[in-house]
């Protein structure tokens, strides 16, 4: 399943840069981007973070969640100790333990834990997982919006 290698080619060709030109600002060799953008390799959310900021669109945008590029007032910088809270009132408001959460999106408990006691990053695949089952946005849960975003499935 590809979840976000299409839209960043597109926003690449789109400001008419290259793979290359792309990995320089990353700090990788072409060849790791390329894998990226080919989702042979899943990308970091960190350097996912940056892209968006970079080109100016939202996580969002760039997992084919919204067709909208950009929210207003969004932020920049990942907010950890929202990621926690979010995530746990996520889980709480649909009557999940961490254990059921955990059960769902086939990773350990242990990981749902970390994620909610912990201000740390989630992965990327985490991430596109529990707002692609929960219609909820990547950019809320990060706490780049301050106001909840919902989608539906298309």
């Amino acid at each position: 399943m590809r979840y976000y290698g299409d839209r960043l080619k597109y926003i690449r060709e789109e400001h008419d840069l290259s793979q290359y030109e792309i990995s320089e600002l990353l700090g990788f060799k072409k060849r790791v981007y390329g894998n990226f953008e080919r989702e042979e390799t899943i990308i970091p959310l960190k350097h996912l973070n940056f892209l968006c900021n970079y080109f100016n669109v939202s996580l969002d945008y760039i997992f084919g969640f919204s067709n909208e590029k950009k929210y207003k007032n969004m932020k920049e910088e990942v907010n950890t100790n929202l990621i926690r809270e979010r995530l746990r009132k996520l889980r709480e408001e649909h009557n999940l333990t961490q254990k059921d959460l955990a059960k769902i999106l086939h990773v350990s408990p242990s990981a749902i834990s970390e994620y909610e006691r912990k201000a740390k990053l989630i992965a990327t695949p985490f991430l596109y997982d529990i707002c692609k089952k929960y219609h909820i946005s990547a950019d809320y849960l990060l706490g780049k919006i301050h106001k909840p975003q919902y989608y539906k499935n298309e």
